[in-house]
């Protein structure tokens, strides 16, 4: 049996590319090598190509890269290719960018295709997808910054220019504390902060411009945090539900990576309807973005009322030792090697025609 030339591309340009490296080498790690003929490529900050000659070293967030060598033309690379698989979180991997080049080049590739990649990665216009699919949600506010002053939108997305400290009066108007704000395009809870008062609230807002013009505003929700992995094209299936509980006072990328107190509980313990309805609702974010091949769906159950709020779809999650995708599924009888496996074969499947 011939292998299948697969390439596996990890590192990139965003702020979460450490975590990418993680992932990637893990992903590389867990590949059947009897299935695939392996072709791993580390992008650089910088968005420079390398081939990356795999060991078994399991790295952590923060490690450097090494054994690798300068891929020169790396469109000539990929292209001969049977498929890519993309660990690539964050902008330039994650928001449609990538996946536009391996529409051009004509090579499947695992994950969310160009449209579904890019909404998704767009907190403010996930949140406009999700309305119009009925989906509950926390309330929000959205801004840009623009040459230190604030463009507030609103409801109808008029616009209205602000100095921060007027923009900040009318966002205490209309939310109430305690507010997360995040910048719009990142991801691992990186540039999010969590506000109490307005100066809390000024200095979180001009921090996450640091990361990106547009700035989520949301009122935050007493609830406990709930994650559900879905995998599939047309036919959708989701995993068990899991629950995370954070060392820290919300999921920050810390927290997350850094801090060992904070724990996941798989399956989440609750009534099975209320599983049962989270899954739905995964599968329904999901197509409502024009999903494929697999993403994490993330919600809120408010804890005085049981009520169901999404807050994000992430179309790459990450696949690290403690990463919540692959350990949905394994919970549900899919090991992490067989669930690579069954992506891939989305990804030959779902090829744009």
């Amino acid at each position: 049996m011939n292998k299948l030339k697969l390439a596996v591309i990890f590192g990139g340009m965003s702020t979460e590319h450490d975590v990418s490296i993680v992932s990637g080498t893990s992903v590389i790690r867990k590949l059947d090598k009897e299935k695939y003929d392996i072709f791993a490529i580390y992008i650089d900050k910088e968005g420079y190509w390398y081939e990356y000659n795999p060991c078994e070293k399991q790295y952590k967030v923060g490690d450097n890269i090494d054994n690798i060598k300068n891929i020169n033309n790396p469109i000539e690379y990929i292209r001969k290719m049977d498929c890519i698989f993309p660990v690539l979180h964050g902008l330039y991997g994650e928001d449609g960018s990538i996946q536009g080049l391996f529409e051009l080049i004509k090579v499947p590739y695992v994950g969310c295709k160009v449209l579904a990649s890019s909404i998704s990665m767009d907190k403010v216009y996930t949140k406009i997808i999700f309305e119009k699919a009925g989906l509950n949600q926390a309330k929000y506010i959205y801004i840009r910054e623009n040459n230190g002053k604030y463009i507030y939108v609103d409801d109808n997305f008029n616009e209205t220019i602000y100095f921060l400290d007027e923009v900040c009066k009318i966002i205490e108007e209309k939310l109430k504390y305690p507010m997360f704000i995040k910048p719009s395009n990142s991801g691992s809870s990186v540039g999010i902060n969590k506000v109490k008062d307005i100066q809390e609230l000024e200095k979180a807002i001009d921090y996450a411009a640091k990361f990106d013009k547009k700035i989520l505003i949301e009122e935050g929700i007493n609830g406990r945090e709930i994650e559900c992995a879905v995998l599939g094209n047309e036919e959708v299936e989701a995993s068990c539900i899991g629950e995370i509980l954070s060392a820290e006072e919300f999921y920050s990328y810390d927290s997350k990576y850094n801090n060992n107190e904070s724990v996941t509980v798989i399956p989440a313990n609750m009534p099975k309807e209320i599983s049962n309805k989270i899954k739905k609702l995964a599968i329904k974010a999901f197509k409502a973005v024009n999903g494929s091949g697999l993403s994490r769906v993330d919600f809120f159950i408010e804890k005085d009322t049981n009520k169901i709020i999404i807050n994000e779809i992430n179309t790459l999650p990450g696949f690290t030792n403690i990463s919540m995708y692959p350990k949905l599924f394994e919970a549900v009888g899919i090991n992490y090697s067989n669930l690579l496996d069954k992506m891939i074969e989305l990804a030959i499947e779902g090829k744009v025609k």
